[in-house]
């Protein structure tokens, strides 16, 4: 796969992600966090199951059977926390979503594209290519532009925990690079994440919250969206698309998710979006093309991180 058609599966989960945060705060009426959580990502898990079974079974294959395993253990522990990292990243902006505006929790979880890049020197001692932290003052700005956060920058509660989860979905985007590029096998890498996020959920709403039938048939359209589509689709293609493109490369292009959460908020729930949050958008497509067309131009052959 070309880097190309990977940045453009991220850009489709860009697509499909910010209208889902139109249907995560309208779903917080009818049915709760936990349960919400437990039941998108148990749906998105039978989306990609039969997938990451066949690419487990191919990996077997080459192995030759008395090769190495298709896993090491190592990568198998490092796929299960991947897996704790997104759901504390998940839960988090699903209870800060019913606190504050679609439009703010856009911006507020795109704050995780500076993340990567810190991230990834804070861990791993990668230095991105220059043109990303430009290009990330861009996507930083136009972000602040879309979201209208007052300027006293007193966050309330929801934007709070918004904020707080950006930084587990830097470490989320920053890890599922690494790992996917390493195995191989990002199927199989969506299928365990997706398994380890519905387990705990669902343990922690059978303990606090009612699992009833009524409120999941209430919310069956909100959650079949969340989970088959947002969960099964975009979350596999976010890991297919990051084994072949670099995770601050990958950052950025994720980020367009708040141009379209703005988007969707004006659409379907009437938020503002004026001529701010357009120069906002501008910024951030400014922020996307400095990442793919200058370094083309310059000839840079080493990886952004």
């Amino acid at each position: 796969m070309s880097r190309l058609q990977a940045n453009l599966l991220l850009l489709i989960a860009a697509v499909i992600w910010g209208s889902t945060f139109v249907v995560q705060q309208i779903s917080m009426d009818l049915i709760g966090p936990m349960t919400f959580t437990a039941a998108r990502f148990f749906l998105g898990l039978l989306v990609v199951a039969p997938l990451a079974i066949r690419e487990w079974n191919k990996k077997k294959q080459l192995s030759n059977n008395s090769g190495p395993r298709p896993l090491s253990n190592r990568d198998l522990l490092l796929m299960l926390f991947i897996g704790v990292i997104l759901f504390i990243a998940t839960i988090v902006q699903q209870i800060g979503i019913a606190h504050t505006s679609v439009t703010n929790a856009g911006f507020l979880t795109a704050l995780y594209v500076p993340m990567v890049p810190l991230l990834g020197l804070i861990f791993f001692r990668s230095k991105p290519h220059w043109i990303v932290w430009i290009a990330i003052a861009f996507s930083f700005a136009g972000t602040t532009l879309i979201s209208g956060v007052d300027t006293s920058l007193e966050l309330g509660y929801g934007d709070s925990l918004i904020l707080t989860s950006s930084i587990f979905w830097g470490l989320h985007v920053l890890l599922v690079g690494v790992v996917a590029a390493r195995t191989s096998m990002p199927l199989t890498l969506a299928a365990i994440q997706f398994a380890v996020t519905t387990i705990i959920a669902a343990i922690w709403a059978l303990s606090t919250e009612t699992m009833a039938l009524a409120p999941l048939l209430s919310a069956f359209w909100f959650i079949a969206y969340a989970g088959i589509v947002s969960v099964g689709v975009a979350f596999t293609l976010q890991v297919i698309g990051q084994s072949h493109t670099a995770p601050a490369d990958a950052a950025l292009i994720l980020s367009l998710e708040t141009v379209f959460a703005a988007s969707a908020g004006a659409i379907f729930l009437q938020e503002r979006i004026g001529h701010t949050e357009m120069i906002g958008c501008a910024m951030i497509l400014s922020a996307i093309l400095m990442v793919e067309v200058l370094p083309m131009i310059f000839r840079k052959k080493r990886p952004f991180i």
